[in-house]
């Protein structure tokens, strides 16, 4: 659990400060696995410093513990590295007696303002492309429903015109087979002479053109118009299909996103941008 800690540590943080202490336990073996095992995916991020260097004697004698800390780290492959760097650092108010030891504390404050700084300034940028690409995401999908709906709405016509149509010819033909089979006077004692006199008049130009088609060809034709009839079925049902469309609680969500995007991410960005630039030229 510590290692996979520390691992997770390492692989987010910035900076890894190795501080080795003269006079503590600093090159016992489980230091220096953690130190190799960080070195394999965090090598750049490591610094190595030699901590308390006001107590480790003379500059002879820090020179010598120097020595014996570089000479463990080249004992491991993953830490023997050209051009490698050690600081002596030391807190002066801490210091038990003046010394001679030279102090590079103020180089660490260094590393760390200028890591502080390149974090600041990515993380600066990435929200702001990040808030341009999420307002053009929210317009393409806002975009992509208003197109969905347009073609709804061809979609919704189609579908109606077909099906009138096909409803039409089936009323036409279903009208023509039951008058031929039924006599006006079997209709006339059915619904009555005035309503039968109605029918006949309200259906008479379907059955005028029905009687320009000769008998010998009647079935053929039937069977061409019901064949014709299913294909505007089928068309009715392939060309009336509809594509997703947002919903009302979903559009309003996409707007306020956009809306606080635009109007309060964005600015306040450029805002810490503008500042940020200001204390980098202080």
């Amino acid at each position: 659990a510590v290692v996979s800690t520390q691992s997770t540590g390492g692989k987010k943080c910035d900076l890894i400060f190795v501080f080795f202490d003269p006079i503590g336990q600093a090159l016992c073996k489980r230091t220096l696995n953690i130190v190799e095992n960080l070195n394999e995916y965090a090598g750049d991020k490591i610094k190595f410093y030699l901590s308390k260097a006001d107590t480790a004697g003379s500059e002879t004698d820090r020179q010598k513990v120097l020595m014996q800390i570089v000479q463990e780290l080249c004992k491991r492959p993953g830490l023997n590295k050209t051009g490698f760097d050690m600081p002596t650092i030391y807190v002066p108010t801490l210091a038990a007696e003046k010394t001679k030891c030279v102090n590079q504390i103020e180089e660490v404050c260094k590393d760390i303002d200028r890591s502080i700084a390149h974090t600041l300034q990515s993380i600066l940028n990435t929200l702001d492309r990040d808030s341009t690409a999420l307002v053009e995401r929210i317009d393409e999908r806002m975009e992509t429903d208003r197109t969905n709906g347009k073609h709804n709405i061809k979609a919704h016509s189609w579908w109606l015109f077909l099906t009138t149509l096909a409803v039409g010819m089936v009323l036409a033909i279903t009208t023509q087979l039951i008058f031929s089979l039924v006599s006006p006077k079997l209709l006339d004692t059915l619904i009555g002479k005035e309503h039968s006199q109605l029918v006949f008049e309200t259906i008479t130009p379907v059955l005028g053109l029905f009687s320009l088609i000769p008998e010998e060809n009647k079935y053929f034709i039937f069977g061409a118009l019901g064949g014709v009839n299913l294909i505007l079925f089928i068309l009715a049902k392939v060309l009336s299909r509809t594509k997703p469309r947002l919903s009302s609680k979903q559009k309003k969500q996409f707007s306020a996103d956009r809306k606080k995007l635009v109007e309060t991410i964005k600015p306040r960005q450029a805002d810490m941008y503008s500042k940020y630039l200001a204390q980098c030229a202080e």
